[in-house]
């Protein structure tokens, strides 16, 4: 059988860096793991439920952790980030720039109440950054979500798949490849089919490598989307 590895784990230290950075001692580790894990699914549900988007994608990119004795920074990184309102204004009603402005401000305001119940220790202060992308479609997990949500509204996956490298390439991505597995169309029988549209080095390790692995639920079954994003050379 062939041996993979993860492109993002296989590059630690080279292009890509962690997303959680802390020292804790061994008997603790596994609890600020778990935390961690709290605090990014607390803000993905949050931004899943006040973000909207027309495409449907949330458009996180990624979170990072960085931890202290008495200080816990976390950074968001959004590729929609003037679309951070509560939600979408019917077809009859119009909402002007300054209410946009200020449904955005509340909506950061309550996240940190929503990541503070998720601490281990309560009274660690908390601060939270959100960056916007200059690129959202150069992003292997903002694609990832874009074709999830083609696929439930039941558009062809070979549909689906180009249209993310359409948009992957018009941002000026040197390569990209697309794998999705389960039950494609609704057959009976699970298959997988790939995608690649430019160079998409894996074994260099000088090469960025932007990789995800998202799982979308289908009215078919459980659908897998990987992922590989040539950014560029460092």
């Amino acid at each position: 059988m062939a041996q993979k590895i993860n492109p993002l784990g296989f590059r630690l230290g080279t292009t890509q860096n962690h997303h959680s950075l802390w020292f804790e001692q061994p008997k603790n580790y596994s609890q600020g793991l778990q935390e961690d894990k709290r605090i990014r699914n607390s803000i993905q549900n949050y931004v899943k439920k006040n973000i909207k988007i027309p495409s449907g994608v949330v458009g996180i990119s990624r979170i990072e952790i960085q931890k202290t004795i008495d200080v816990i920074e976390v950074r968001i990184y959004l590729g929609f980030l003037k679309l951070l309102i509560e939600r979408q204004p019917k077809k009859t009603e119009k909402l002007d720039m300054k209410k946009i402005t200020e449904l955005q401000t509340k909506a950061i305001e309550e996240l940190p109440m929503i990541v503070q119940k998720e601490l281990n220790p309560i009274n660690r202060k908390l601060k939270i950054k959100i960056k916007r992308i200059q690129n959202p479609y150069k992003d292997p997990n903002i694609l990832a979500e874009f074709i999830a949500e083609q696929l439930k509204n039941r558009v062809a996956v070979r549909k689906a798949m180009k249209k993310a490298v359409e948009l992957a390439k018009e941002v000026d991505a040197k390569g990209i490849q697309i794998k999705i597995a389960g039950r494609l169309g609704g057959n009976d029988i699970a298959r997988a089919t790939w995608l690649r549209k430019g160079r998409v080095p894996l074994q260099t390790l000088r090469t960025k490598i932007d990789y995800c692995c998202y799982t979308v639920r289908t009215i078919y079954g459980v659908l897998g989307i990987k992922i590989w994003i040539f950014v560029d050379k460092e």
